[in-house]
């Protein structure tokens, strides 16, 4: 139960936040004890099945699972050991997720125990963790962040550590891993599960949805946690934006929002703020356009505001979008394996361009003289290390000022002829990690608070190789549905650092969606006109259509389903 948080150190907002205790759909109230796992029909990857099914031989094709009413006393008979792990960035609403693990482990058997491996994945490895208990949760219920026990980005992969990882949760006697995560953390979740299966361990693998890029969804599972919050956030800080614009009405502010490989908080923020530009990327992807292309884009709608005296704007930038252009991500592409196959002779290089020059060298002739063509620091910035999973940093690629750049190049040069006569003043903003430990909003506190939750019973039925799902978003929160949706079920095979893997595959904005059809109606007027809205912060009192309002996204995609 929820309880005043004591510490000298909480704000005000924390200590009454603590106190709220989280709704639970009706199905789980009573506690694992009283649902029961209801098997549906065999599943199959979402692509290459044949490759998936011969690396999962063991966690392949499970059925999903949904949990109906019924006694089920057998699992609260015998006292267990389970283990939670973070994994990847931060998400609002992780530690609600462990709240709702303790309280329905410590439900189904008051002799239950829950453990915090330390530092994401690496604690696993060095089976440094701690107890996490009832008086320990105290002050964390409800908060953002994930300092109860850190989070970290090491990837179980190798033989060795999954021996290792295996051996000290057997030496622990733990009976169940929690592993809190996104796309390629719950791909490393469905690769602990198979291996544990196939070396006689009965130790249960269990994933939750985590990301606020909202990328790891199906019709299982309706959203990742920390979506509602982060663009809440996020939607916050446009609108202000919106507001001074339109207020000084003198500069072009080019805003780069996070979402590493998809642009649903972009949308998402599109449509709480009416800015007069976005960017979406898949839009560019399937359009095949190119840097060139994009520029005139910009241009064109810059100079028709500037014709009617509007020398003023907002254009929202997805962090991913210079992965979405076809001709740079041809060049990514190229760079992962170069940078990956040749990684012991770039390291005893000493300088940035000693390494771009070898990396020309052994480009194809298109993508070398495009790398060529590039400033200095973008071409910089391709070229810095990935990340423990392979993927590009593209955090730290400046995509909006490299678009600023190159647009005032393109205006100059419609000024000489004529074509346009305004002022381009511009202020660049990149919003990415203020959004990513906010408190979380009241849907991301119950809906955390339910999966973690859920997955107490997931575990506790000895589920191996799941995610946790609790479905039925749009409702309050009483009707949501909750079970479990195979790891395997939502695999493909992708390239990563040269080689050939099976990972979750990402949920891209479809353009055939409704949050890409509701925008791409309005965003001809709000081009030429100031339709900005002004959300403002995150309301965690008064009325409940403000409190507990969903994503546009959200209530676009399901408004069709059932």
């Amino acid at each position: 139960m929820a309880t005043t948080s004591k510490n000298q150190n909480c704000s005000l907002l924390q200590t009454h936040r603590c106190k709220y205790q989280p709704v639970l759909p009706d199905i789980l109230k009573k506690g694992p004890c009283f649902v029961k796992a209801k098997n549906g029909k065999a599943t199959q990857s979402v692509a290459d099945q044949a490759a998936v099914k011969k690396m999962f031989p063991n966690t392949y094709g499970m059925p999903e699972i949904t949990f109906t009413k019924g006694a089920n006393p057998a699992i609260g008979k015998k006292a267990v050991k389970v283990a939670v792990v973070l994994s990847g960035g931060q998400a609002p609403g992780g530690h609600n997720v462990i709240a709702g693990l303790l309280d329905g482990l410590k439900k189904a058997n008051a002799k239950n125990k829950l453990y915090g491996f330390l530092g994401g994945p690496s604690g696993i490895l060095q089976a440094d963790w701690k107890e996490i208990t009832p008086k320990l949760m105290e002050s964390y219920r409800n908060t953002g962040g994930f300092d109860l026990i850190q989070s970290g980005r090491t990837k179980i992969e190798t033989e060795e550590q999954l021996a290792q990882a295996l051996e000290n949760l057997k030496k622990n006697k733990v009976n169940a891993l929690v592993i809190v995560g996104g796309d390629d953390s719950n791909t490393n979740a469905g690769v602990l599960a198979e291996y544990f299966k196939q070396h006689g361990s009965d130790i249960s693998v269990i994933g939750v949805p985590k990301t606020i890029d909202g990328d790891l969804k199906n019709d299982k599972i309706e959203t990742s946690f920390g979506f509602d919050t982060a663009t809440k956030i996020y939607a916050e800080m446009v609108g202000n934006i919106c507001r001074d614009v339109n207020s000084a009405r003198k500069y072009w502010h080019f805003v780069r929002l996070m979402g590493r490989s998809a642009s649903h908080i972009t949308l998402e923020v599109a449509h709480k703020t009416h800015p007069n530009i976005t960017l979406v990327g898949e839009e560019v992807l399937a359009k095949k356009m190119t840097l060139k292309q994009i520029i005139d884009y910009l241009a064109g709608i810059i100079v028709a505001r500037a014709k009617q005296g509007k020398n003023f704007g907002v254009v929202l930038v997805p962090e991913g979008l210079i992965e979405f252009i076809p001709e740079m991500k041809s060049l990514i592409a190229a760079l992962n394996d170069l940078l990956a196959d040749h990684e012991a002779e770039l390291t005893n290089m000493s300088g940035i361009d000693e390494k771009k020059a070898f990396i020309i060298s052994k480009l194809p002739a298109k993508l070398a003289a495009l790398m060529q063509s590039l400033p200095a620091g973008i071409a910089a910035q391709l070229m810095l290390d990935r990340d423990p999973h392979g993927n590009v940093q593209v955090s730290l690629i400046e995509t909006e000022k490299l678009l600023v750049e190159m647009l005032r190049t393109k205006l100059a040069d419609l000024k000489k002829a004529g074509k346009y006569n305004g002022k381009f003043s511009t202020i660049t903003h990149f919003f990415g990690y203020e959004g990513r430990c906010g408190v979380p909003s009241s849907f991301d506190a119950n809906y955390t608070y339910a999966l973690g939750y859920n997955a107490a019973a997931l575990a506790l039925n000895g589920c191996n190789g799941y995610l946790s799902s609790v479905r039925n978003l749009t409702r309050k929160a009483a009707q949501w549905q909750c079970g479990g949706v195979p790891l395997t079920m939502m695999m493909n095979m992708e390239r990563r650092k040269g080689k050939d893997k099976p990972v979750i595959r990402k949920a891209l904005v479809e353009l055939n969606g409704e949050p890409f059809k509701q925008f791409a109606k309005k965003r001809e007027q709000w081009a030429m006109n100031e339709c900005y809205q002004f959300p403002g912060p995150i309301q965690y009192f008064g009325p409940a259509e403000v409190t507990d309002m969903i994503t546009y996204t959200l209530r676009f995609e399901r408004a069709n389903k059932k």
